[in-house]
């Protein structure tokens, strides 16, 4: 059966994630059957990374603040999980789907593709964002 997505839903929970007025800072995409919904929303990444265990495959739209000591800035990242126990043709198949993710996650500054929890780590996650972003001040003294 063909992957389909709720699009109201998950361009609701994007926003959210988004918007500047909320607390939330992540928000994650599950499949149900052959539906990808809404799997939650949060403010604390710890939240995020629970959801993603060794027999689920999902997507996670993620806020963070980056920066250095002469600028911070919001960076967001799209991380596609897919645990270690996930089959085979479920694997292949998370490819494809992405593109319907893509459709409504559509501004992010680094893409992850992560199986392993070592990879999930917050600082590692942050340090490739501030590679991602550009000048670095941290280095300069006043």
């Amino acid at each position: 059966m063909a992957t389909q997505i709720d699009k109201e839903a998950c361009r609701e929970a994007y926003n959210d994630v988004r918007d500047d007025s909320t607390e939330t800072n992540w928000a994650a995409f599950k499949y149900e059957g052959s539906t990808i919904v809404p799997a939650g929303q949060g403010t604390d990444y710890e939240d995020f990374k629970n959801l993603c265990t060794d027999d689920t495959r999902l997507f996670g739209f993620v806020r963070f603040m980056t920066g250095d000591a002469m600028s911070k800035r919001v960076k967001f990242t799209l991380i596609t999980w897919i645990g270690e126990n996930v089959s085979g043709l479920q694997r292949a198949k998370i490819s494809t789907d992405k593109t319907m993710i893509k459709d409504i996650v559509q501004t992010f500054a680094k893409e992850f593709m992560i199986s392993d929890l070592r990879e999930l780590d917050e600082e590692y996650i942050r340090s490739e964002l501030k590679k991602a972003g550009g000048a670095n001040y941290d280095a300069q003294t006043e």
